[in-house]
């Protein structure tokens, strides 16, 4: 145990269980912002999905079908349209349209004792990936936006990128996806203000 004061908070779980961290608002928000991504480019196939499932935490192993993908590839076209709301308002609307079209009734689940309790909207433990991941990323982003009174992610301010980001986290919001796509922006605007 830690020294409890405004810093510092005694570990509640386990040193060896990652679960909270593994499964937390911010990191259902990361596989998001994964999933979008990678689901918005060249098609890609099951096998590329799973794997980046499985570097958000879910089990292995992951059989996922064409039809899987497809039904991920539409909830993360959908999804993409909170990204790209120009403000809270807007994130807000696109959050409920998706919540109103999509979204079963909040409820308790355990994966029948495989997991601590946590809420889906999903309609059961079996639901289909599709519904899946548009009813929990539904879920990360409502909270994250309740929480922040802001957007809770965007998309990247390079023009050469079609990524989407989350911008919450401490400092100003993030404009840009990677560290990689801010460089290539900053030098174009060096050569541009000395050419």
């Amino acid at each position: 145990m830690r020294y409890i004061g405004l810093r510092y908070i005694g570990r509640v779980l386990p040193p060896n269980d990652d679960w909270s961290t593994r499964h937390s608002v911010q990191a259902t928000a990361r596989r998001t912002v994964a999933l979008v991504n990678v689901l918005s480019g060249d098609r890609p196939g099951p096998d590329t999905v799973a794997e980046v499932l499985r570097a958000h935490g879910e089990s292995v192993p992951l059989p996922l079908s064409e039809e899987d993908v497809d039904q991920l590839r539409a909830a993360a076209l959908l999804l993409r349209e909170v990204f790209a709301a120009p403000d809270t308002d807007g994130a807000a609307r696109a959050v409920n349209g998706l919540l109103r079209r999509t979204a079963g009734a909040v409820r308790l689940t355990s994966h029948h004792g495989a997991t601590p309790w946590h809420p889906h909207l999903d309609s059961d433990d079996e639901a289909p990936w599709g519904e899946w991941f548009l009813a929990s990323s539904c879920l990360a982003l409502t909270v994250l936006l309740w929480d922040r009174q802001r957007p809770p992610g965007g998309l990247c301010a390079s023009p050469s990128c079609t990524d989407v980001l989350l911008t919450q986290g401490g400092g100003p919001p993030r404009r840009y996806c990677s560290r990689r796509c801010a460089t290539r922006e900053r030098v174009a605007a060096h050569r541009r203000s000395r050419g």
